[in-house]
């Protein structure tokens, strides 16, 4: 059985060449955009297309996006509010959090 954060690591990808973290469902495209400095990386905006909206995806991409960060070494510095959210609940990845 695969669980929700396999699933969000395998769906998310990093486009560096548009600096932010994608997921496609149903072929729309969520995203998370960042940018990077000395080790963090900055997310500055999500955004989930509207018919996607309350399926907990926007969650599983900011989720595939910290396992990427992680996965790298580097650091998280939340930069727009649902990662905030996203970080006070979920205190597993706050020690990722610059």
């Amino acid at each position: 059985m695969t669980s929700t954060s396999d699933q969000a690591t395998s769906a998310v990808r990093d486009n560096a060449a548009l600096q932010r973290f994608e997921m496609n469902v149903g072929g729309a495209t969520a995203f998370a955009n960042y940018r990077r400095s000395a080790g963090a990386v900055i997310i500055t905006h999500t955004e989930t297309p509207r018919a996607l909206r309350g399926r907990g995806i926007a969650s599983q991409l900011v989720e595939g996006a910290l396992q990427l960060i992680q996965a790298n070494g580097e650091t998280v510095v939340a930069g727009c509010s649902f990662v905030v959210d996203y970080l006070a609940k979920n205190p597993e990845w706050q020690p990722l959090e610059r």
